[in-house]
């Protein structure tokens, strides 16, 4: 028998829709409630104005050069932010029509979409319910929360953060800021800015739309989508994006089909802390800006000590981008060859027995490399460690070819390291003190001790030009001339001196002090230093700028004190700038994240010199390069313009010097190994001449062949305002002292 369902009555569907709409009300009243709970703190406290106004987020420090290119960042996440002019109108449609199409006419909550997300969910579709805004307001202040409840809470604040956005801030800085926020996965890159130059090698302004639509696309997902882990899922993922674009009028349909078409052209750059130009640089300045925090204290507004990592500061520097790239290449394409002449100096020869101390060198090596540390924490006794040492075991090793993946014990990795050189270059304008490039070594990543300030070796015959300055300040004549013959000094506490000469490299008879120098004499320079006294030369070197220690003792006119290329380039200054010295200056200003200036550097400047002195020791060290130990910078490199210069070699050839100087630029270069036992045994291949001199050579045609540089060919050294009283004509000075010997016979004498 059928049974009929009884008809409902008007007062039972009023009944229903009466409990339906209580439902609704009460639903609805009691989102109201958690809204004003919310916005009254009860579930935590919510962004301030104050906090809308200054969001904390880790922004990267960005080292800047003097062309405004960033050399290098430092981080904790790799995050620089970018303005909304510097942002490409296809960065901006492609995160409005993938995100949050109706961007521009909500007021940071899009009702609609909020609720038709449970409409999607039930059909099993997913859709993002938060509006850029409310994305934003995770981002700037929160992290996602993993329990439900707390998301919950959590979703309430980002709606209440999101209008509050919306109320303080424009669409376009509402844009920019959540741009300037996202996580783009590899190598913590974080802002469109940085994953603009890891992953397409450009800036914001320049992306095209299949590169925007490819970024905009790892937005919700860096991991899954990304191009270098996951390429097809990024390719689908780009192309989705252009879809939308084209939905939104953003896109033709013609430049939908051509944009799908192209592949994803990566040109990727992995951040990391020594990628980029000028890593020892970056890596002494970031010591030295600690240092100088603390010595002037430049603090936050809360009085706490700025963060580097962190606190988004902008850091001008005197670099320059493209001098600093000439200056890395140059070092690359010589040092190359002369590792090769090195290590075929060196072929086939038993170093335990060929170098000093080598057992204690190799021992010294494996105490302070990182592998031992690590052993040493775990655990490990030094005979376990030994035994690790020569046990063969996956290596990666620095080559000037490349780096590469070797089996190998690591304690031949160890005589591997020691036997290579070392290189470090500085280079300066003399007037400004503005220092244009700095290579503190060869490869940073595998040796990161600079060599520029931090390391300091003996400087051989670059100090000689102190002794002859002082000779000249006492009105000594480039022409005087001295015989070349051995001179004892005495009357000192290191005992009576007298430096070797090299035979075959000795000039006999009487030559001028200018020859002498050019040809690096030890005997005549030795006669001046006895002449002049070791204390006046001691002063004079103080003076500039050498801060090492430098006993007056007649040997230091040879170079036997240790300085840097930094203190010996700013010395070399004081030549080509009228006696002047100049403090090298490298940071020019410093600004927080906001562009308030914290910090300007104005250089000291000090009289070490008489002009006059400077001037003829230009024309002293132009002999060097004419006819003299650097010679080969015109017979082989070409450079016949006006250039002074001096070579040095040290003991044993452990250390290869030079200097150039030009009015606008000096630069200093050393090359040796990471110890003085281990050297060129032949002086042919170990002088400054044949290991320092080509880089420089090099070098300077690549800033000569660049007119925008400024650096003019054949600008020579300007003369004093009030003259030269001191004779550099020889003829002229031959005859004054015949006069004199003329004179002196008829009187007598």
């Amino acid at each position: 028998m059928r049974t009929t369902k009884p008809k409902l009555t008007q007062q039972d569907i009023r009944r229903y829709n009466w409990y339906i709409w209580r439902t609704v009300i009460a639903g609805f009243v009691f989102v109201g409630l958690m809204i004003a709970l919310t916005i009254f703190d009860i579930f935590g406290q919510l962004p301030s104005f104050r906090d809308l106004e200054n969001p904390k987020s880790n922004q990267a420090s960005e080292v800047l050069s003097a062309d405004k290119k960033v050399l290098g960042t430092y981080y904790i996440q790799n995050r620089s932010n970018v303005t909304y002019a510097g942002l490409s109108p296809n960065v901006i449609n492609a995160l409005v029509a993938t995100e949050d199409k109706r961007f521009y006419d909500h007021s940071g909550i899009d009702f609609g979409r909020s609720f038709t997300i449970f409409l999607h969910l039930l059909i099993g579709q997913k859709q993002g319910g938060s509006t850029i805004t409310q994305q934003l307001a995770l981002n700037l202040f929160s992290e996602r929360a993993a329990n439900p409840f707390k998301r919950v809470i959590q979703k309430m604040q980002e709606w209440v953060t999101a209008v509050k956005l919306e109320r303080h801030y424009t669409k376009q800085e509402i844009l920019t800021m959540y741009l300037n926020t996202v996580d783009f996965g590899a190598y913590n890159t974080y802002g469109i800015k940085s994953a603009a130059r890891t992953y397409f090698n450009t800036t914001p302004d320049k992306l095209t739309p299949d590169q925007a639509a490819l970024l905009v696309g790892m937005v919700n997902g860096p991991g899954i989508y990304s191009p270098t882990r996951h390429p097809d899922n990024a390719l689908k993922r780009r192309n989705l994006v252009l879809n939308r674009m084209e939905e939104q009028g953003y896109l033709s349909a013609g430049q939908l089909d051509e944009y799908k078409q192209k592949p994803i052209g990566l040109d990727f750059h992995p951040n990391n802390h020594f990628d980029g130009p000028a890593p020892y640089f970056r890596s002494v300045l970031k010591k030295e800006l600690q240092k100088l925090f603390k010595e002037q204290n430049i603090n936050r507004s809360d009085g706490t000590p700025y963060d580097l990592d962190r606190d988004g500061l902008k850091i001008y520097t005197t670099i320059d981008a493209t001098m600093q790239q000439y200056a890395e290449e140059a070092q690359q394409q010589y040092m190359r060859d002369l590792q090769v002449q090195f290590n075929d100096h060196w072929r086939g020869k038993n170093l335990s027995k060929s170098i000093h101390n080598y057992k204690l060198l190799i021992q010294q090596g494996m105490l302070r490399s990182d592998r031992y540390k690590q052993l040493k924490a775990q655990g490990m006794t030094d005979e376990d460690i030994t035994t690790n040492f020569n046990t063969p075991d996956k290596l990666n090793l620095f080559t000037w070819h490349g780096d590469i993946d070797t089996l190998m014990k690591p304690i031949d990795s160890i005589v591997y390291c020691k036997m290579l050189l070392r290189n470090a270059l500085m280079s300066m304008d003399p007037t400004t003190g503005y220092v244009k490039a700095w290579v503190g070594g060869t490869n940073f990543e595998h040796f990161k001790y600079d060599q520029v300030k931090n390391g300091t070796r003996q400087v051989g015959s670059t100090a000689k030009p102190f002794t002859y300055a002082v000779a000249i300040d006492n009105g000594y004549s480039p022409c005087m001339k001295i015989n070349n013959v051995p001179d004892t000094i005495r009357g000192y506490g290191s005992g009576p001196w007298c430096p070797r000469s090299s035979p075959s490299e000795t000039i006999p008879g009487f030559i001028t002090l200018r020859q002498a120098l050019a040809h690096s004499q030890n005997w005549v320079t030795a006669h001046v230093m006895g002449e002049v006294k070791p204390e006046p030369v001691v002063e004079l070197i103080k003076k500039m700028g050498i801060t090492s220690a430098v006993p007056p003792y007649p040997s230091i006119c040879l170079g036997t004190f240790d300085a840097s290329v930094f203190e010996m380039t700013a010395a070399y200054s004081v030549f080509a700038n009228h006696g002047l010295w100049t403090e090298p200056t490298y940071i020019l200003r410093i600004e927080d994240k906001n562009g308030n200036v914290l910090y300007t550097h104005t250089p000291k400047v000090v009289q070490a010199m008489n002009p006059q002195t400077a001037y003829v020791m230009t024309y002293m060290l132009k002999g060097v390069i004419q006819d003299g130990t650097g010679s080969r910078l015109q017979y082989k490199y070409g450079l016949s313009n006006p250039i002074g210069g001096k070579t040095g070699t040290t003991q044993n050839n452990s250390d290869g010097w030079f200097i150039g100087i030009t009015p606008q630029l000096v630069t200093g270069l050393w090359t040796g190994c990471e110890d003085r036992d281990i050297a060129f045994q032949s002086t042919r291949l170990g002088e400054g001449a044949n290991s320092a001199l080509p880089i420089f050579a090099f070098y300077m045609k690549k800033v000569y062949a660049n007119a925008a540089l400024g650096i003019k060919k054949n600008v020579d050294f300007d003369a004093p305002k009030n003259g030269v009283s001191i004779v550099m004509d020889c003829n002229q000075y031959n005859q004054q002292q015949q006069g004199t010997t003329e004179v002196d016979k008829k009187l007598g004498f």
